[in-house]
């Protein structure tokens, strides 16, 4: 915790408070509420936490107005153009860029991890076929601390290092499985030769009866998916998984409580909602109506993909994703495919009226990553898996630096009760 040199006065009936205030590295100051309750009596009132610093960290930091996200101070558009998802993940878990030999044995060590105990494949024949491939992940990941005991030991640094290693190493490999199991195909084991998108790639595309070679565009633009979203600061699922993990579970569990609450449509379920508007929207002639309600305010339609909760400004995944999404289309030559079509239209469109400049709307990151995704032949159903396989060293990340703090206290907020007060329990005849 950095030293306060300041305090906030606040004044409750006739006491008043003196609250101790800190100055982060980057970012608005923050008061110390936490004798907020012993010393005045009262709570403070926060629906969705939009004021509230949950936590004190050193991994990533947003600031929305200027459109910036940094991991450990490096701006996420120079990480994706410059570097890889698995630099990006030795960045994010040890906190500085590693030299070439730290990147070889990191490399090394997730590679030799990428397989899952043979049993874990029974597991998938307990599912219906057509489940949805987030429902076989929370389940998956959650049992998978039935089958590693050796690393489920939260106060054992190698065993949480040891634990890391294999969330981010076996989470393609789960996720891929996922995806065949739905498809009706055999399971494709991962691959040592291959770098870990390209690995990705093979095991859900590749089949028993022929040769498979992975595109390097294609490899590439899923390098960058999994970069742009390895991780996003203190956001639902990230919350979600400190929250969990406060309590001592074990991190299996603390993970898959993230990927449980990733799945919703307001958070990883994001760009496949966008799809899902673009196929609403159908065809290039009828953009123009679907613009007007957008900007209707008694229109509950909303153009999905554009704008972001955080981001007042551009976001700045979405110039690095916009690339990949024109490379990966100019490679497949699939300009013909109508939802496609219907993407790059009305990005354009949107783009020219002035009504989206003013509100700040513009295209986020999870509207070029569904184009991308859909292009490489991805049913919607698996664009959140992948977002949960790319995001897991973010949740990792910061799991390892929450269980690290000394005086870990469990998460437990407070609430404004609205129910009845306290009444007398009085027999009712014929309840």
């Amino acid at each position: 915790m950095p030293e306060s040199t300041k305090t906030a006065t606040l004044t409750i009936g006739d006491k008043t408070l003196e609250l101790p205030m800190y100055t982060p590295t980057a970012g608005p100051d923050v008061i110390d509420i936490t004798k907020l309750y012993s010393q005045g009596g009262v709570f403070t009132h926060d629906p969705g936490f939009t004021s509230t610093s949950s936590c004190e960290s050193t991994i990533t930091f947003i600031d929305g107005d200027k459109g910036e996200l940094l991991h450990r101070g490096y701006p996420i558009d120079q990480l994706a153009e410059k570097s890889h998802y698995l630099e990006v993940c030795f960045l994010l878990l040890y906190g500085e860029l590693p030299t070439a030999a730290q990147m070889e044995d990191f490399e090394s060590r997730v590679t030799r991890h990428t397989m899952v105990h043979e049993q874990i494949h029974k597991f998938f024949s307990g599912f219906r076929r057509d489940a949805h491939p987030m429902a076989v992940m929370v389940g998956v990941v959650g049992a998978m601390s039935a089958f590693y005991h050796d690393s489920t030991d939260i106060s054992d640094p190698w065993q949480r290092e040891v634990a890391s290693l294999r969330l981010i190493a076996k989470m393609p490999t789960i996720a891929a499985m996922a995806y065949k199991y739905t498809v009706g195909q055999p399971f494709v084991y991962p691959r040592n030769d291959l770098d870990y998108a390209s690995n990705f790639l093979s095991m859900c595309f590749a089949v028993p009866c022929e040769e498979y070679e992975v595109n390097p565009i294609l490899s590439r633009a899923m390098d960058r998916i999994f970069t742009l979203h390895a991780d996003h600061e203190q956001n639902a699922s990230t919350s979600t998984v400190r929250l969990a993990s406060s309590s001592g579970a074990n991190p299996f569990a603390s993970i898959a409580a993230g990927i449980a609450c990733l799945w919703g449509p307001a958070h990883g379920g994001a760009n496949q909602a966008c799809l899902e508007m673009l196929r609403t929207i159908g065809t290039v002639d009828r953009i123009p109506e679907f613009i007007a309600r957008a900007k209707d305010k008694n229109d509950p339609f909303r153009l999905m993909g554009f704008g972001h909760r955080v981001y007042k400004n551009f976001d700045p995944r979405a110039k690095v994703m916009k690339q990949s999404a024109d490379e990966v289309l100019d490679l497949l030559g699939i300009e013909n495919n109508p939802t496609l079509q219907v993407a790059k239209e009305l990005e354009r469109q949107a783009l020219e009226d002035p009504y989206f400049a003013e509100k700040k709307l513009f295209p986020n990151v999870d509207f070029y990553s569904g184009i991308i995704l859909e292009a490489m032949g991805f049913p919607t159903e698996m664009f959140t898996p992948i977002f949960a396989l790319s995001r897991t060293i973010g949740w990792v990340s910061q799991w390892k630096e929450m269980i690290s703090e000394p005086g870990l206290k469990i998460g437990r907020p407070r609430q404004l009760y609205t129910g009845h007060a306290m009444r007398d329990y009085v027999e009712v005849e014929n309840r």
